[in-house]
């Protein structure tokens, strides 16, 4: 009897942990508020991959590249909730008109700031949008919205937000120029 109750038990500890530990998955643009803990924000019906891809504009004599990789599975922490969700995020390379490289994120650590991820996509509008952290002490954090034009093309508009800085929250010296085009429609081509 002690043997069929503990053999019982170790069955049902097993379906509780099977159970706790998968995850649910959900559309790729569901709410954040309907979101539950720990669940996975799947792009089931492929939108981010039509944006994924090496892009080159000129703005204002500089040459802009962005790199676009999707990343799955890419764990989003809120203060109050913490989820998985696939998403895209651009690297990017400015250069201004004699070819000299002004600002490159290829190499930097997206944890803090220039940082440029989707938040989500909207299929109807073709749009994708994006956050921005912004340069260095966070100035020009705000939205990118990414427009799906052709097969070779996309729009970029960019809103930018404002920081307000101190030598507290920003030492002196440090470079706060905003590379990236504050503009709206600069079409990209893809490379």
């Amino acid at each position: 009897m002690k043997m069929i109750f503990f053999k019982i038990m170790i069955i049902l500890g097993l379906i509780v942990n099977l159970l706790s530990c998968k995850a649910q998955i959900l559309p790729l643009n569901t709410w954040v508020e309907n979101t539950p803990n720990n669940a996975y924000l799947k792009d089931q019906d492929n939108e981010l991959i039509p944006y994924v891809g090496v892009y080159k504009a000129n703005y204002k004599g500089n040459e802009i590249t962005l790199f676009i990789t999707k990343e799955e599975d890419k764990l989003i922490k809120y203060p109050d909730k913490q989820f998985y969700q696939d998403v895209l995020v651009i690297k990017y390379i400015v250069k201004n008109s004699s070819g000299t490289t002004i600002q490159d994120t290829q190499n930097i650590n997206h944890q803090s700031y220039f940082k440029i991820t989707s938040m989500g996509t909207m299929p109807e509008l073709g749009k994708v949008a994006l956050s921005y952290s912004g340069t260095n002490c966070g100035v020009g954090w705000g939205q990118i919205n990414l427009k799906k034009l052709n097969a070779t093309q996309i729009s970029w508009d960019y809103y930018p937000n404002n920081t307000i800085l101190d030598e507290a929250t920003c030492p002196s010296g440090t470079d706060t120029k905003v590379y990236l085009p504050h503009t709206k429609s600069l079409i990209f081509t893809k490379q």
